[in-house]
Formats: C-alpha cells, sequence, structure tokens
C-alpha cells in the first residue's frame, strides 16, 4: 500500500499542473437496527449499528485515484458479531471496525480501463464474487483487474487478487479473519448483443489460510451464463440461465466434482413485477464442503436473507423462488416507494431432504439522497438448521 500511495501522490502532484484536476468526495452512512430470534438459542440477538464510509477520488483525463476508508460502531451490542464471542446471541455479522476500505489507481479510455489497489470487485451477478455490500463492513480485494471492450460485441475481463478484505473487519481471527490471502483469478470473456450477453466465466479461488476451514474453500468453477431483457407490447420480460463446475483446487485436501445450475424468468408490468428461478448448488458425495461453495460471493441475495445456507450443506442445494414486487416512482413526498415478497422452498441436490420454507418481505422509501428500508424474513426449518426471524430496519444516505 505504501507503493500506492506514492503513485497517488504522483498523480495528484502531476496533474496539479494541468490545472484540470477533478475532486470528488465521496460520503455513505448507513444507521441500521437488526433483531435476531433463533431457535436453541437463549437470547434475543439485537444489534443497532452506525457505518460511515467517507473518501475522495481525483481524477485528471483518464486517469484517476481513489481512498475510501470504512468505520462501524456498535451502538447495542446485544449479538454474535462472529468475532466477539457472544455465541448466546444469533449471528449479526457487523462487527465494529475501522480500516482502509479501498485505496486504488485507474486507467480508463474508451473500451479499456485498468485497476490496481484494493477494490471492489463485482461480476455478473455476484453469484461468485461480489462485495457484499448488505453487510456494514464491505468485501474488497486487493488486486489488478483488467477490463476491454464494452457491453455490446466481444469484451474481457481479467482479475488477480492476493488478499479477499472480508465483511470480519479488523478484530477477524480464526475462521473468521479480516483478509485472506490467496492467489485468486477471476477471468469473464463476454459477448453482448440485444438479446442479451453471454458470458464464460473461470473463478479460481485460492483460500491459503489455514484457519479458514483447513484449505477447503479453495475451488475453481469453470461456466458459463446467459442474461438479458426484451419489451414485449407493454411487457418487459427478464431472463438468465447459468450452469458451472466447481472442483477442488491448490491445496483442498477434498477431492470433488459438482454443478451449479441457475434459471431465472420475471416479467415486469407498470409498477408490477413477478421473478420465478431455480437456483442448484450441487453436492459430490455428501461430505461437507464438497458441495459448491461460494466463499467470495455476495451471499445476502442467495437462498433467502435468513442466512441459513451461506454455506452450501454437503448435500447441495435446491432452491425454488419466487418474489412479486410493486413500486410507485413517486407516492407523496417520496421520490420511489416500493413492496416486495419473495417465497423460497429449499431441499437438497441428493437424497431428496426438504430443508425448509422461508418469506421474505421488503417496503423501501426514497427521499433525494436518503432511503429507508423495513425487511423481515422468516425461515421455517423442516430437515436443516432451526427456526429464524429477521427484523432489519435501516436509514441510509449518499453523497
Amino acid at each position: 500500500m505504501k507503493s500506492l500511495a506514492l503513485l497517488a501522490a504522483a498523480l495528484v502532484s502531476g496533474a496539479a499542473t494541468a490545472q484540470d484536476l477533478a475532486v470528488t468526495p465521496l460520503l455513505n452512512a448507513r444507521l441500521r437496527y437488526e433483531e435476531v430470534s433463533q431457535n436453541a438459542l437463549p437470547d434475543i440477538a439485537h444489534a443497532l449499528t452506525l457505518r460511515v464510509r467517507p473518501g475522495v477520488q481525483l481524477s485528471e483525463g483518464g486517469w484517476s485515484a481513489l481512498v475510501e476508508g470504512e468505520a462501524t460502531a456498535a451502538i447495542d451490542t446485544g449479538y454474535n458479531d462472529g468475532t466477539n464471542g457472544k455465541t448466546h446471541y444469533a449471528l449479526i455479522a457487523d462487527p465494529r471496525n475501522a480500516e482502509l476500505n479501498r485505496a486504488q489507481i485507474r486507467y480508463a479510455a474508451p473500451g479499456f480501463s485498468v485497476t490496481a489497489g484494493r477494490q471492489l470487485i463485482e461480476l455478473t451477478d455476484q453469484r461468485f464474487v461480489g462485495s457484499s455490500s448488505f453487510r456494514q463492513n464491505q468485501q474488497t480485494f486487493d488486486a489488478v483487474r483488467a477490463q476491454i471492450g464494452t457491453s455490446r460485441g466481444l469484451s474481457a475481463d481479467l482479475a488477480f487478487a492476493w488478499s479477499d478484505r472480508t465483511v470480519n473487519g479488523i478484530h477477524g481471527t480464526g475462521a473468521r479473519q479480516q483478509a485472506v490471502s490467496g492467489d485468486n483469478v477471476f477471468a469473464l470473456a463476454s459477448y453482448g448483443a440485444a438479446i442479451g450477453t453471454l458470458t464464460g466465466f473461470a473463478y479460481l479461488v485460492d483460500q491459503d489460510e489455514a484457519a479458514v476451514q483447513g484449505y477447503r474453500l479453495s475451488s475453481q468453477t469453470y461456466g458459463i451464463r446467459f442474461a438479458g431483457n426484451r419489451k414485449a407490447g407493454k411487457l418487459r420480460l427478464g431472463y438468465a440461465a447459468s450452469w458451472a463446475n466447481q472442483s477442488d483446487y491448490h491445496r483442498n485436501p477434498n477431492r470433488y466434482s459438482a454443478d451449479y445450475w441457475l434459471l431465472e424468468g420475471s416479467v415486469a408490468l407498470s409498477a408490477a413485477s413477478a421473478k420465478l428461478g431455480y437456483e442448484v448448488l450441487g453436492a459430490d458425495k455428501g461430505i461437507a464442503l464438497t458441495s459448491v461453495q461460494t466463499p467470495l460471493a455476495s451471499l445476502f441475495p442467495f437462498q433467502g436473507w435468513a442466512d441459513k445456507l451461506t454455506t452450501t450443506p454437503p448435500n447441495g442445494i435446491r432452491d425454488v423462488y419466487a418474489t412479486l414486487g410493486y413500486g410507485w416512482k413517486t407516492l407523496g413526498w417520496a421520490d420511489a416507494f416500493d413492496l416486495q415478497a419473495t417465497y423460497h422452498r429449499f431441499d437438497s441436490d441428493r437424497l431428496s431432504q426438504h430443508y425448509g420454507n422461508e418469506w421474505d418481505l421488503l417496503g423501501t422509501i426514497k427521499r433525494r439522497r436518503t432511503s429507508v428500508s423495513v425487511r423481515y424474513a422468516r425461515y421455517v426449518a423442516d430437515a436443516f438448521a432451526t427456526d429464524t426471524s429477521k427484523f432489519w430496519l435501516s436509514v441510509e444516505w449518499a453523497m
């Protein structure tokens, strides 16, 4: 990071002589209350946390330098944050934190960009690599990333990341490390057309820390994805399909091979929308961590908000889900108001187990730079985990 800071200083001093240096302040703040009631645990977890993310971006021509901090304060600490040892509470993975979130140099020209340093990497739908931005502490990567091409026609996206900066923050320890080192490679080649984008991908995940599941989350995933949307009269149709195969990689002592599948369709008419999907994280032999694992994903959007299946069980997951939504562009003093309800049915990929069902409900209202959201999740267990209810109330402001 010292060399990165020197490079940023050189950029600033050189650009200042041109007298066209653009300085853009960055600020995002979120106050959130989360409550979790989980069967088999004696106490209801309740967390009130405030996250502030200040930063600045300096730009001149195609060059830019960005530095951003991240601080999370725990105002109400009646919860297990994954690092504080309060295991009589349910896990709410928003620990206290103060760290450097991003520090990057970027060069961008038409059809080409390269970014070096600590940065966000969000690939396709973030199923395999994402920022985990729902959590108060973001996931970032120490990496070099090059992107060639545009959204239409051929394009390529290649990244090498030597450190995954997790959501566990500076107090991360044991299996919940602050950072996980490794030689991670993310490569995508895409062709974009009016009907959608076809993408081939390879994700080589190297979890090079023995404390993190004894290297058992290291994997190589190769696959293909197609996604797009089209208008059909007054309807807007959306569709996505994906397949991948995952197997062990690098120092992983397990030997396994498992398939990933996704089929999803959506339709929107004016303010109303509906979505139906089927996602499979396949299993191999029923041994722990020999099913499809996604340790670098943005986990919250997948398999329900109750977070019962963030680590794929040994027998895999089959998730059938349906979402109904309705949104108003303006409603009284609000600039936007949205309602959403999602139902999940979770089954195993092998042995025909019914894990459980989940309902997820969301209401969001926005006014200028401020948004307020209320969420509720209810997981009803059958053959996996325990009944769990979660409630969130969030206020977020962004510059």
